[in-house]
């Protein structure tokens, strides 16, 4: 457990706010972080591992227009993610995670460690973009990571 779990925690429940994940790339490992912590039924309502097109479009409502347009690894996939999995488990905030995590899958345009990290909340949508330069379990961690800082951000009122 680190100290952004931790201060996450205390926040979500400090401000009486719920949280839900979407992740692809990542696997679940945020909702695995964010379930290290005691409590965390309190605020922490469920996460979608939406890993192929189909499954982002029926779990997640996530356009086919979009992802046959920009892909599953962009901005517009992760907010449409994002959105989809807030409203689905009726949450305050949520966060959704896109990317390739490597060894293979990249492309030029889209390169191994190319990550989308989508934020849906009450005050709007955000989306940050990374190229990490790890391995696969890096890569990983490097995403779950960032989106757990994005949400602190967030409570923080660091985007607003």
């Amino acid at each position: 457990m680190s100290s952004i779990d931790l201060r996450i925690a205390n926040l979500l429940a400090k401000q009486h706010l719920s949280i839900a994940t979407a992740e692809s790339c990542t696997g679940g490992l945020i909702a695995h972080l964010i379930t290290n912590i005691a409590g965390s039924s309190e605020y922490f309502m469920g996460s979608v591992v939406a890993y192929s097109y189909q499954a982002k479009a029926d779990l997640l409502d996530v356009s086919w227009d979009t992802l046959n347009t920009k892909g599953a690894v962009s901005k517009e996939t992760v907010i449409e993610m994002a959105i989809g999995v807030r409203k689905k488990l009726k949450t305050d905030i949520a966060v959704s995670v896109s990317g390739v995590a490597g060894p293979g899958g990249g492309t030029d345009e889209k390169p191994v460690g190319t990550t989308w990290i989508g934020l849906s909340t009450k005050d709007g949508e955000w989306a940050r973009h990374f190229v990490w330069d790890g391995d696969r379990e890096g890569n990983k961690k490097f995403s779950a990571e960032a989106a757990l800082q994005f949400v602190l951000d967030y409570l923080e009122g660091k985007l607003i």
